[in-house]
Formats: structure tokens, sequence, C-alpha cells
């Protein structure tokens, strides 16, 4: 496991096939569908200052030595395993959460502290969802289980590389959709995080998936949530049609 993968970099990974008409810093205009009606979606000054607020929480890494890290570490656990004592933030018990080692901090490198904040935020917003992945509660599970926190490490890598949130000017349909998405509400990232984690599990029970095909997993989930974001109907995360996934 480790850093993940850089899992779909390049236009090759995109599974909708939209064509750009024009490209621009503050205009993104799109040949949806295969249509010839042209679509022309301007940043307004708040999605310029939500993208930007977002983009600099994917550029924070996770700092041990930060009081505030190290309370949100507490605070994962604490929504994780309700009324059971954390003994250390270095501490053996982080394993049964699914982390590589006793020290969680070691994982985050990949993906920064913003993967400990969308585990955070799966917990507290969807606790029944988050519950049942970590407990594996769902379908018939394999030998070799994917290790959960890892995975949702892994998760937030994804989206951040599909959403292409560095680029200077937008490439790509998928990241004008989410742009809309954001102006619709602040945490359209950690909402998205918390569906395509239901997505992933979902399909690692259809195709009876094991450890090793995780990397596959983690491909065929960013396919599906890309195919979604491409639907007319869908300006809202909630109006995916798996976010009806989360309880």
């Amino acid at each position: 496991w480790g850093k993940p993968n850089n899992l779909a970099a390049g236009d090759h990974a995109h599974c909708g096939t939209p064509v750009w008409r024009a490209k621009g810093l503050t205009c993104v205009c799109f040949k949806p569908k295969g249509s010839h009606a042209r679509i022309c979606i301007n940043l307004t000054s708040q999605q310029e200052q939500r993208l930007n607020r977002l983009k600099h929480r994917t550029k924070i890494q996770f700092d041990a030595s930060r009081q505030d890290h190290q309370e949100a570490l507490r605070a994962l656990w604490s929504a994780t395993y309700p009324g059971q004592e954390l003994q250390s933030l270095v501490s053996d018990q982080w394993k049964e959460m699914g982390w590589q080692g006793k020290d969680p901090s070691t994982d985050f490198r990949g993906a920064g502290f913003i993967s400990l904040e969308n585990l955070l935020f799966f917990a507290k917003t969807f606790s029944i969802s988050f519950q049942s992945l970590l407990r594996k509660q769902a379908g018939k599970r394999a030998v070799w289980e994917y290790p959960f926190a890892v995975a949702g490490v892994n998760v937030t890598f994804m989206i951040v590389q599909m959403l292409d949130l560095d680029a200077i000017k937008p490439r790509t349909f998928i990241r004008a959709v989410f742009l809309q998405m954001l102006s619709e509400n602040e945490w359209a990232f950690d909402l998205l995080y918390c569906v395509a984690f239901m997505i992933m599990d979902k399909l690692w029970l259809d195709r009876n998936a094991s450890y090793m095909e995780f990397n596959d997993i983690l491909k065929l989930t960013r396919c599906q949530l890309e195919k979604e974001f491409l639907m007319d109907d869908v300006l809202r995360i909630e109006d995916m049609p798996s976010f009806t996934l989360l309880t």
C-alpha cells in the first residue's frame, strides 16, 4: 500500500468523452454528450474562493507535531470507536482501523491532512455507512480484505487526481461539473469522498475482489464517478445516483 498509486493520471483515464470548445481562466465551454449545444460555466468569486480553499487543504501535509492535527486524529478515533479509550497516538490499536502500523501519521504522506479530514467527516456525517464499511458488514467478504483506513487515503488521492485541482486552466468537464457542485455546497469534496468510498466497496463486493485487485477497483470507482458526473440532471453531489448508498 504505502503512498497512494498514480491510478488514473492523464486524459486516457477519463470514462466520459467531453469535447472542449474553448478554454480560459474564467470561462469553460464544452459540448456535452455529443450534442451541439454549448454550455458555459463562469467562475464566480464564490467558486474561486471555495476552489482556492480546497486547493489549500490538499496541500497541507499531516504534521504529528501540530496540536490541531493530533486533535483531529484523536477525534477520528473517538468517532470510530465511541467509548473506547485510545492509549496513545502511536499504538497498536490503530491497526484494527486498517492502518499499516501503530503510527497512522506515516500513512497520510500520500494524500496529506485532507485524507484524515475526509475520514473524520465520513465518520461524523454518515456514521452508519462508515461503521458498516469499517466492520465489513455488507455482503460476502474476501479472505484478504482491503485495510479500511489506508483505502480511505487512496480514495482521497484518487478524487484529487480526478478533479484535476492543480491545473491552472480547467482541462476536463469533470472539473467543471465539480465547480458547480462546489458552488452548491462548500463540503462537496468531502461528500464526494463518502460517495466514492461507498461505490468502491460496492464494486469490491460485486466483483468478489481481493486485496491484490484493489487498484483495479479504485480505477473502476473513478470511472463510475465520472459517468455520474456526466449525467444531465447531476448538479449537486446529492443528485448522484450513488448518493443513495449512504445512510
